[in-house]
Protein backbone atom coordinates (compact mmCIF):
# COMPACT_ATOMS: atom_id res chain seq x y z
CA UNK A 1 0.00 0.00 0.00
CA UNK A 2 2.90 2.33 0.64
CA UNK A 3 4.05 1.81 -2.93
CA UNK A 4 0.63 2.81 -4.21
CA UNK A 5 0.68 6.00 -2.13
CA UNK A 6 4.19 6.73 -3.39
CA UNK A 7 3.06 6.44 -7.01
CA UNK A 8 0.10 8.68 -6.27
CA UNK A 9 2.38 11.33 -4.78
CA UNK A 10 4.65 11.15 -7.83
CA UNK A 11 1.69 11.67 -10.19
CA UNK A 12 0.44 14.67 -8.22
CA UNK A 13 3.93 16.15 -8.02
CA UNK A 14 4.29 15.82 -11.78
CA UNK A 15 1.01 17.66 -12.29
CA UNK A 16 2.17 20.41 -9.93
CA UNK A 17 5.46 20.71 -11.81
CA UNK A 18 3.68 21.06 -15.13
CA UNK A 19 1.30 23.64 -13.68
CA UNK A 20 3.79 25.81 -11.80
CA UNK A 21 6.79 25.24 -14.03
CA UNK A 22 4.77 25.83 -17.19
CA UNK A 23 3.86 29.37 -16.18
CA UNK A 24 7.33 30.03 -14.77
CA UNK A 25 9.27 28.91 -17.86
CA UNK A 26 6.86 30.16 -20.50
CA UNK A 27 7.72 33.37 -22.31
CA UNK A 28 5.71 36.56 -22.67
CA UNK A 29 4.80 37.31 -26.25
CA UNK A 30 6.96 34.61 -27.81
CA UNK A 31 8.10 31.01 -27.27
CA UNK A 32 10.93 30.34 -24.81
CA UNK A 33 13.57 27.59 -24.64
CA UNK A 34 12.43 24.65 -22.49
CA UNK A 35 8.96 26.14 -22.25
CA UNK A 36 6.26 24.04 -20.60
CA UNK A 37 2.61 24.87 -21.13
CA UNK A 38 1.27 28.00 -22.71
CA UNK A 39 2.80 31.45 -23.06
CA UNK A 40 2.24 33.93 -20.26
CA UNK A 41 -1.13 35.66 -20.64
CA UNK A 42 -1.23 39.34 -21.58
CA UNK A 43 -5.00 39.69 -22.02
CA UNK A 44 -8.04 38.77 -19.88
CA UNK A 45 -9.21 36.05 -22.27
CA UNK A 46 -5.82 34.32 -22.20
CA UNK A 47 -5.76 34.55 -18.40
CA UNK A 48 -9.04 32.62 -18.32
CA UNK A 49 -7.72 30.10 -20.85
CA UNK A 50 -4.59 29.41 -18.78
CA UNK A 51 -6.70 29.03 -15.61
CA UNK A 52 -9.02 26.60 -17.38
CA UNK A 53 -6.07 24.66 -18.77
CA UNK A 54 -4.66 24.32 -15.24
CA UNK A 55 -8.02 23.14 -13.91
CA UNK A 56 -8.20 20.46 -16.62
CA UNK A 57 -4.63 19.40 -15.87
CA UNK A 58 -5.46 18.75 -12.20
CA UNK A 59 -8.66 16.89 -13.10
CA UNK A 60 -6.85 14.71 -15.63
CA UNK A 61 -4.00 14.03 -13.18
CA UNK A 62 -6.48 13.00 -10.47
CA UNK A 63 -8.35 10.66 -12.83
CA UNK A 64 -5.13 9.07 -14.08
CA UNK A 65 -3.84 8.64 -10.52
CA UNK A 66 -7.11 7.02 -9.42
CA UNK A 67 -7.12 4.61 -12.35
CA UNK A 68 -3.47 3.76 -11.69
CA UNK A 69 -4.20 3.02 -8.03
CA UNK A 70 -7.17 0.84 -8.92
CA UNK A 71 -5.13 -1.11 -11.46
CA UNK A 72 -2.35 -1.71 -8.95
CA UNK A 73 -4.82 -2.77 -6.24
CA UNK A 74 -6.57 -5.17 -8.60
CA UNK A 75 -3.25 -6.60 -9.78
CA UNK A 76 -1.90 -7.11 -6.27
CA UNK A 77 -4.99 -8.28 -4.39
CA UNK A 78 -6.88 -10.24 -7.03
CA UNK A 79 -4.29 -12.22 -8.91
CA UNK A 80 -4.44 -16.03 -8.93
CA UNK A 81 -1.80 -16.42 -6.23
CA UNK A 82 -3.28 -13.93 -3.72
CA UNK A 83 -6.89 -14.82 -4.42
CA UNK A 84 -7.16 -18.45 -5.59
CA UNK A 85 -10.96 -18.49 -5.14
CA UNK A 86 -12.32 -15.57 -7.13
CA UNK A 87 -15.57 -13.86 -6.23
CA UNK A 88 -18.55 -14.42 -8.51
CA UNK A 89 -20.12 -11.01 -7.80
CA UNK A 90 -21.62 -9.57 -11.00
CA UNK A 91 -23.34 -6.41 -9.78
CA UNK A 92 -22.70 -3.79 -7.13
CA UNK A 93 -25.32 -1.04 -7.01
CA UNK A 94 -23.17 1.42 -5.07
CA UNK A 95 -20.19 1.12 -7.43
CA UNK A 96 -22.41 1.44 -10.50
CA UNK A 97 -24.01 4.61 -9.10
CA UNK A 98 -20.60 6.06 -8.28
CA UNK A 99 -19.07 5.42 -11.73
CA UNK A 100 -22.13 7.02 -13.33
CA UNK A 101 -22.57 10.05 -11.07
CA UNK A 102 -18.91 11.00 -10.61
CA UNK A 103 -18.14 11.34 -14.37
CA UNK A 104 -21.29 13.45 -14.77
CA UNK A 105 -20.13 15.75 -11.96
CA UNK A 106 -16.68 16.03 -13.57
CA UNK A 107 -18.21 16.94 -16.94
CA UNK A 108 -20.39 19.61 -15.33
CA UNK A 109 -17.36 21.06 -13.53
CA UNK A 110 -15.58 21.23 -16.89
CA UNK A 111 -18.55 22.48 -18.91
CA UNK A 112 -19.54 25.50 -16.78
CA UNK A 113 -16.27 27.47 -17.07
CA UNK A 114 -15.81 26.23 -20.63
CA UNK A 115 -19.10 27.79 -21.76
CA UNK A 116 -18.31 31.01 -19.88
CA UNK A 117 -14.90 31.39 -21.54
CA UNK A 118 -16.38 30.59 -24.95
CA UNK A 119 -19.03 33.28 -24.45
CA UNK A 120 -16.37 35.85 -23.48
CA UNK A 121 -14.27 34.96 -26.52
CA UNK A 122 -17.14 35.21 -29.01
CA UNK A 123 -18.97 38.20 -27.50
CA UNK A 124 -16.94 41.24 -28.59
CA UNK A 125 -17.35 44.18 -26.19
CA UNK A 126 -17.59 47.78 -27.30
CA UNK A 127 -14.38 48.26 -29.27
CA UNK A 128 -12.02 51.20 -28.86
CA UNK A 129 -10.20 50.46 -32.11
CA UNK A 130 -10.76 48.22 -35.14
CA UNK A 131 -8.02 46.54 -37.14
CA UNK A 132 -8.68 44.56 -40.31
CA UNK A 133 -6.20 41.72 -40.86
CA UNK A 134 -6.14 40.16 -44.33
CA UNK A 135 -4.20 36.96 -44.86
CA UNK A 136 -2.45 36.65 -48.20
CA UNK A 137 -0.02 34.15 -49.69
CA UNK A 138 2.16 34.55 -47.70
CA UNK A 139 1.98 37.66 -45.53
CA UNK A 140 -0.52 39.81 -43.64
CA UNK A 141 -2.03 43.17 -44.54
CA UNK A 142 -3.45 45.50 -41.89
CA UNK A 143 -5.94 48.35 -42.21
CA UNK A 144 -7.23 50.75 -39.54
CA UNK A 145 -10.71 51.86 -40.68
CA UNK A 146 -11.28 53.90 -37.50
CA UNK A 147 -8.06 55.87 -37.86
CA UNK A 148 -7.79 56.79 -41.53
CA UNK A 149 -7.61 55.26 -44.98
CA UNK A 150 -4.26 53.54 -44.84
CA UNK A 151 -3.21 49.94 -45.20
CA UNK A 152 0.17 48.23 -45.10
CA UNK A 153 1.72 44.82 -45.65
CA UNK A 154 3.62 42.95 -42.97
CA UNK A 155 6.30 40.58 -44.27
CA UNK A 156 8.73 38.36 -42.41
CA UNK A 157 12.25 39.71 -41.98
CA UNK A 158 14.78 37.44 -43.77
CA UNK A 159 17.48 35.81 -41.66
CA UNK A 160 20.21 37.93 -43.26
CA UNK A 161 18.47 41.17 -42.17
CA UNK A 162 17.60 40.21 -38.59
CA UNK A 163 18.75 42.48 -35.77
CA UNK A 164 20.08 40.95 -32.51
CA UNK A 165 16.81 41.63 -30.67
CA UNK A 166 14.56 40.18 -33.39
CA UNK A 167 13.45 36.54 -33.10
CA UNK A 168 13.89 34.40 -36.19
CA UNK A 169 10.78 33.48 -38.22
CA UNK A 170 8.64 35.83 -36.10
CA UNK A 171 9.92 39.35 -36.82
CA UNK A 172 8.28 41.47 -39.52
CA UNK A 173 9.08 44.71 -41.28
CA UNK A 174 5.84 46.47 -40.28
CA UNK A 175 4.19 45.48 -37.02
CA UNK A 176 0.52 45.76 -36.16
CA UNK A 177 0.43 48.53 -33.53
CA UNK A 178 -2.29 48.86 -30.87
CA UNK A 179 -2.68 50.86 -27.63
CA UNK A 180 -2.42 49.20 -24.23
CA UNK A 181 -5.57 48.77 -22.14
CA UNK A 182 -7.94 49.24 -25.09
CA UNK A 183 -10.41 46.79 -26.59
CA UNK A 184 -9.13 45.92 -30.07
CA UNK A 185 -11.60 44.38 -32.51
CA UNK A 186 -9.81 42.36 -35.19
CA UNK A 187 -11.69 41.69 -38.41
CA UNK A 188 -10.08 38.73 -40.15
CA UNK A 189 -10.46 37.66 -43.76
CA UNK A 190 -8.46 35.93 -46.47
CA UNK A 191 -7.56 37.25 -49.90
CA UNK A 192 -6.86 33.91 -51.59
CA UNK A 193 -7.08 30.82 -49.35
CA UNK A 194 -8.02 30.15 -45.73
CA UNK A 195 -5.55 31.62 -43.21
CA UNK A 196 -5.75 31.89 -39.41
CA UNK A 197 -4.86 34.89 -37.25
CA UNK A 198 -3.39 33.62 -33.96
CA UNK A 199 -1.53 35.40 -31.13
CA UNK A 200 -1.06 32.99 -28.18
CA UNK A 201 -0.43 35.57 -25.43
CA UNK A 202 -3.76 37.24 -26.24
CA UNK A 203 -5.75 34.01 -26.50
CA UNK A 204 -6.70 34.94 -30.07
CA UNK A 205 -7.20 32.52 -32.95
CA UNK A 206 -9.60 33.24 -35.82
CA UNK A 207 -9.77 31.86 -39.36
CA UNK A 208 -9.54 34.26 -42.28
CA UNK A 209 -11.81 32.95 -45.04
CA UNK A 210 -12.03 34.54 -48.51
CA UNK A 211 -15.35 36.27 -49.01
CA UNK A 212 -16.17 36.24 -45.29
CA UNK A 213 -15.37 38.69 -42.49
CA UNK A 214 -14.77 36.99 -39.13
CA UNK A 215 -14.25 38.87 -35.89
CA UNK A 216 -12.30 38.43 -32.68
CA UNK A 217 -10.96 40.75 -29.98
CA UNK A 218 -8.34 41.24 -27.31
CA UNK A 219 -7.33 43.77 -24.68
CA UNK A 220 -3.58 43.89 -24.12
CA UNK A 221 -2.71 44.62 -20.49
CA UNK A 222 1.03 45.14 -20.91
CA UNK A 223 3.17 46.99 -23.41
CA UNK A 224 5.67 45.06 -25.49
CA UNK A 225 6.02 42.85 -28.55
CA UNK A 226 3.73 39.87 -29.03
CA UNK A 227 4.18 37.33 -31.78
CA UNK A 228 1.93 34.84 -33.49
CA UNK A 229 1.70 32.94 -36.75
CA UNK A 230 -0.80 31.81 -39.32
CA UNK A 231 -2.33 28.69 -37.78
CA UNK A 232 -4.01 27.27 -40.88
CA UNK A 233 -2.04 25.28 -43.44
CA UNK A 234 -2.31 27.74 -46.34
CA UNK A 235 0.32 26.65 -48.82
CA UNK A 236 4.03 26.49 -49.52
CA UNK A 237 5.16 29.38 -47.29
CA UNK A 238 2.65 28.85 -44.50
CA UNK A 239 5.46 28.75 -41.95
CA UNK A 240 6.79 32.13 -43.05
CA UNK A 241 3.88 34.52 -42.45
CA UNK A 242 4.28 35.58 -38.80
CA UNK A 243 2.15 38.06 -36.86
CA UNK A 244 3.84 40.77 -34.78
CA UNK A 245 1.76 43.04 -32.54
CA UNK A 246 3.44 45.99 -30.84
CA UNK A 247 1.51 47.25 -27.82
CA UNK A 248 2.32 50.87 -26.93
CA UNK A 249 0.92 53.66 -24.79
CA UNK A 250 -2.07 55.64 -26.02
CA UNK A 251 0.11 58.69 -26.72
CA UNK A 252 2.62 56.61 -28.69
CA UNK A 253 -0.22 55.00 -30.65
CA UNK A 254 -1.65 58.41 -31.59
CA UNK A 255 1.77 59.51 -32.82
CA UNK A 256 2.19 56.23 -34.77
CA UNK A 257 -1.20 56.71 -36.47
CA UNK A 258 -0.24 60.20 -37.65
CA UNK A 259 3.02 58.86 -39.02
CA UNK A 260 1.31 55.84 -40.60
CA UNK A 261 -1.19 58.06 -42.43
CA UNK A 262 1.75 59.62 -44.28
CA UNK A 263 3.85 56.49 -44.66
CA UNK A 264 1.07 54.14 -45.78
CA UNK A 265 -1.37 56.63 -47.29
CA UNK A 266 -3.64 55.08 -49.90
CA UNK A 267 -3.54 56.52 -53.37
CA UNK A 268 -6.55 58.83 -53.95
CA UNK A 269 -7.05 57.38 -57.42
CA UNK A 270 -6.89 53.72 -58.39
CA UNK A 271 -4.03 52.69 -60.61
CA UNK A 272 -5.04 52.73 -64.28
CA UNK A 273 -5.71 49.37 -65.82
CA UNK A 274 -3.27 48.32 -68.54
CA UNK A 275 -4.50 48.94 -72.06
CA UNK A 276 -5.83 45.85 -73.78
CA UNK A 277 -3.36 44.23 -76.12
CA UNK A 278 -4.66 43.45 -79.57
CA UNK A 279 -4.14 39.84 -80.52
CA UNK A 280 -3.95 39.03 -84.20
CA UNK A 281 -6.36 36.34 -85.31
CA UNK A 282 -4.79 33.09 -86.34
CA UNK A 283 -4.81 32.53 -90.13
CA UNK A 284 -7.54 30.27 -91.32
CA UNK A 285 -6.27 27.09 -92.93
CA UNK A 286 -8.27 25.76 -95.85
CA UNK A 287 -7.83 22.75 -98.00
Amino acid sequence: MQGVLRLLCVALATAALLTIGGSAWAGLGQPSPWQLGMQQPAAPVMTDVVWFHTLLLWIIAAVVALVLVLLIVVTVRFNARANPTPSRTTHNTLIEVIWTVVPVIILVVIAVPSFRIMFVQLNTPQADITVKATGKQWYWSYAYPDNGKFEFDSLMVPDAELKPSQPRLLSVDNEMVVPVGKVVRVQVTGADVIHSFAVPSFGVKMDGIPGRLNETWFKAEREGMYYGQCSELCGRDHAFMPIAVRVVSEQAFTAWVEDAKKKFAASPFPAPSPAPVAVAAAPRITD
